[in-house]
């Protein structure tokens, strides 16, 4: 038994030397060989591209994770840039009138550093009459009624109604100062901190308007329109938008501007809650 092994062993070792000493030196192959390598190449090739694909997914999937975090942080930069550029106008227009004012305390300088919760859309209504949308943040993240919404472009609307996890925003086409309930939105031109409206949504038009223009504030066509910060509900310095025309409003006394918003409300995907720091009660 032990030299049968022994001579398939040394059977095995000279078929090995042979088959060596035959394919050294040669620069064709048979067709067996052929054969052997071509269907190894297509079955590595199969196992090559769904492993590699379930690779890069994985690889990719890591990627997006990594693309979404930029992209929250480079919203949050716009929009605080906007709001910075904004400041910046006013401050300037500003700066010779409060020269005399330099007994303002600390809180007063920094009612104006507001913070920003970035939230997503996740639904809205149909209603032609009150149109709302709602959003994925609530009271558990600090959302309280009457927050001013905007997005990185300008002025949304005001938050509604709270509930633990969701959020109701009223947009600013369905506020209306003139109701009973009704949620007036101050106004005043970037060039003229002195000039004072009240933005209106004309249902017959379908426009977004600024009433109540003093006749010493005629608007330009271009002029853009921020919120005052009159009224306490929303905040100073946030983008309306532009005045595309305007006209003289009751009795020749007053001007009434037609505005073209800066916010696209019907593409509303991601928006920005401004939250104001708190006044302390004396």
């Amino acid at each position: 038994m032990r030299n049968k092994r022994l001579f398939i062993l040394m059977i095995g070792l000279i078929v090995f030397i042979a088959l060596m000493g035959f394919t050294m030196g040669r620069t064709r192959l048979t067709w067996p060989e052929k054969f052997l390598n071509d269907a190894f190449g297509t079955a590595q090739g199969a196992l090559y591209r769904p492993v590699g694909a379930v690779a890069d997914f994985f690889r990719d999937l890591g990627r997006l994770s990594d693309v979404y975090e930029e992209n929250e942080q480079l919203r949050q930069t716009v929009a605080q840039y906007t709001q910075d550029q904004v400041k910046f106008n006013l401050l300037e227009a500003d700066n010779k009138r409060l020269q005399t004012a330099l007994h303002f305390t600390e809180q007063q300088m920094n009612m104006d550093n507001y913070r920003y919760l970035i939230a997503q859309v996740i639904g809205s209504t149909s209603n032609p009459y009150e149109k709302t949308i709602t959003i994925n943040l609530g009271s558990r993240d600090g959302i309280k009624p009457e927050m001013a919404v905007r997005t990185v472009d300008g002025l949304v609307g005001l938050v509604s109604k709270v509930k633990n996890f969701t959020s109701t925003v009223t947009l600013i086409t369905s506020l209306d100062p003139n109701s009973s309930k009704g949620t007036p939105v101050s106004a005043t031109f970037l060039g003229k901190p002195e000039s004072f409206g009240i933005i209106e949504y004309d249902e017959e038009t379908q426009s977004l308007q600024m009433t109540k223009i003093d006749e010493h504030d005629k608007p330009a066509d271009g002029d853009q329109v921020i919120t005052s910060g009159l009224g306490s509900l929303f905040p100073k310095g946030i983008i309306i938008g532009k005045v595309k025309n305007s006209q003289v409003g009751d009795f020749g006394l007053t001007y009434t501007a037609i505005i073209e918003p800066a916010a696209k409300y019907n593409h509303l995907r991601e928006v920005f809650v401004v939250v104001v720091p708190e006044v302390e009660e004396p």
